[in-house]
C-alpha cells in the first residue's frame, strides 16, 4: 500500500507523482488507485465513466468533485482508463463534514468502526493537538479556536474514510492520492489503519519546504520548488480587517 502526498496546486509535485505512480503499476499486482479528490457518493458514477468515458475530462465531467485544479490530475486518470486501473472515490464530502462538524463524528462512520478504533469518545488527544494546529495554521492562524473542533472531527471522518476504504482490497496494490496532511503517518490516514496494514505501507510526501521533523511523518520526502502564488490570506484579513481573537 502507498500513501502519496500532492500540494494540491504545484504541477512539479504532479509530475513527479506520476512517475513514481507509473513505476509502481507496471510491477505491482493488481494495482487500484484511490483518489481524494472524488467524493465517496460518487462512486457508482465513477465506476460507470471508467467503462464508459473515451478520455479523462470525461471521466472528471461525470464525476469529479468541484473546487479541483482537475487538469493536473487528467494524467493519472488517463493512466487508469489506459491500464484499466480501477478508481476508489476517496473522500468523504463538503456536506457530509458540514454535518461531521455539527453532529460529531458518527455523522459520517458506522459507530462500530469509530469504536473499534477508539474513536467512541471522540478523536484522541495527541491526534486532536496536532489537527488543531494544522487546522488553524492551514486557516492563516484566522479561525476562532472555539470553532477548531468540529474541523478537526470533519478532518478526521476524512482520514479514517480513507483507512477503511484502502482496507477493502486487501489482494491488491492500493495508492492513495491525497494532501500531505492526510497522509502523514502521526496523525493521518496511516494512524487509522491496521497494524498489519501499517507495517506494509510505505508513506511519501511531496513538499515545498522540507523540515528535519519530517522525517518522523513520511518515509520519504520528496522536496519540490514552491510555486509563486498570491498570499491566500490577504482575502481573509481584507474582509475582517484583523485576525479573529483566538
Amino acid at each position: 500500500m502507498y500513501l502519496l502526498g500532492e500540494v494540491h496546486d504545484n504541477p512539479e509535485g504532479h509530475a513527479l507523482r506520476l512517475a513514481q505512480i507509473e513505476d509502481i503499476v507496471r510491477s505491482a499486482s493488481r494495482p487500484v488507485i484511490a483518489m481524494e479528490q472524488f467524493d465517496r457518493e460518487q462512486q457508482s458514477a465513477l465506476s460507470a465513466a471508467l467503462q464508459q468515458c473515451p478520455d479523462a475530462a470525461c471521466v472528471v465531467a461525470r464525476a469529479g468533485a468541484k473546487g479541483w485544479d482537475w487538469p493536473l490530475y487528467l494524467p493519472v486518470i488517463a493512466l487508469a482508463l489506459r491500464e484499466h486501473i480501477p478508481l476508489l472515490a476517496a473522500n468523504v464530502s463538503a456536506i457530509e463534514a458540514r454535518a461531521v462538524m455539527r453532529q460529531g463524528l458518527a455523522a459520517a462512520l458506522e459507530p462500530q468502526l469509530l469504536a473499534g478504533l477508539g474513536l467512541g469518545a471522540g478523536v484522541p488527544p495527541d491526534v486532536d493537538a496536532i489537527q488543531r494546529e494544522a487546522v488553524f495554521q492551514g486557516h492563516c492562524a484566522m479561525v476562532p479556536k472555539s470553532a477548531l473542533g468540529g474541523m478537526v472531527q470533519a478532518q478526521v471522518a476524512r482520514d479514517v474514510w480513507m483507512a477503511q476504504l484502502l482496507q477493502t482490497h486487501p489482494q491488491s496494490t492500493v495508492l492513495l492520492l491525497a494532501g500531505n496532511g492526510h497522509v502523514r503517518k502521526d496523525a493521518g490516514v496511516y494512524r487509522w489503519l491496521s497494524a498489519q496494514d501499517r507495517a506494509r505501507t510505505r508513506v511519501h510526501a511531496y513538499l515545498e519546504a522540507v523540515h528535519a521533523e519530517d522525517a518522523a511523518l513520511y518515509d520519504q520526502v520528496h522536496a519540490i520548488a514552491s510555486l509563486q502564488r498570491d498570499d491566500p490570506c490577504a482575502p481573509l484579513r481584507a474582509g475582517s480587517g484583523k485576525a479573529p481573537t483566538p
